[in-house]
């Protein structure tokens, strides 16, 4: 027993040379520290370069897309400006109908009646007889399509509804058509109403329909001091012959 030098592992190396690491074990803080064995790419790095540059025109299109989208929506809803004025046709054939929007919800002008557009029709028997049918609430038709479901069809929620408006704003107080437009909205409207009758009603062929509107005024909220008659308003339009290219198909 003597006194001797300390033994030094076998395989180090002078002058402070790290020692070889144990099979499977890493360094602290080297490459891929923290990472399970085969996980030190990931994400859009572990991609090859065809994918990523894949990915990124993938993520160009989505950004422009949705930047035009926004655009759209913001000029078709902004107070008219220039860009608006010059591309108003674009602008309002992207976004009708899918993406439109009544304002008239907010204030300062909240719509306060319900309107809802009924028809009759006169029916020609084989017998020679005619008979005119009873008021068919085409409104109420809509709404119970559209009631508990949860992704109407854009025709159920907008085809009368829009055709009525447009056949409003073109024609006076007592039905007669103005302009151009209010004979092409008198022939929409009619198109509609057939469309929900069909050729034969009631066991004969129709042969006259007629429209009129159901104006509600909607009641005031119960601690409202305002005083509104609710009582139903009609107004009713002139009969209009039916003819083949009012109905489905017919005008092909």
């Amino acid at each position: 027993m003597g006194t001797g030098t300390p033994a030094v592992d076998a395989g180090a190396s002078q002058g402070g040379t790290e020692a070889p690491v144990a099979d499977g074990a890493r360094p602290p803080g080297g490459h891929g520290a923290g990472l399970p064995e085969g996980e030190e790419a990931a994400g859009i790095a572990a991609l090859s370069l065809p994918s990523r540059i894949f990915v990124a025109i993938a993520v160009a299109i989505v950004t422009v897309g949705i930047a035009f989208h926004v655009a759209m929506v913001f000029f078709q809803t902004a107070p008219d400006n220039t860009i608006s004025k010059q591309h108003a046709d674009v602008i309002d054939s992207y976004v009708y109908p899918e993406f439109e929007r009544n304002w008239k919800l907010f204030a300062p002008n909240p719509l306060q009646q319900n309107i809802a557009v009924h028809a009759r029709a006169t029916v020609a028997k084989d017998s020679g007889d005619t008979e005119t049918t009873g008021w068919v609430n085409l409104s109420a038709m809509d709404g119970e399509a559209i009631r508990g479901n949860p992704a109407p069809s854009h025709t159920q929620q907008n085809e009368l509804r829009r055709g009525w408006e447009f056949y409003a704003d073109n024609h006076d107080e007592k039905g007669r058509p103005i302009g151009l437009r209010g004979q092409l909205s008198e022939d929409y409207l009619k198109r509609i109403v057939m469309r929900r009758f069909g050729p034969e009603l009631n066991g004969g062929s129709v042969e006259r329909i007629q429209v009129r509107s159901a104006v509600t005024p909607v009641a005031p909220p119960p601690w409202s001091q305002e005083r509104v008659d609710i009582k139903t308003q009609y107004a009713l339009q002139p009969w209009w012959q039916v003819s083949s290219a009012d109905l489905p198909g017919g005008g092909r």
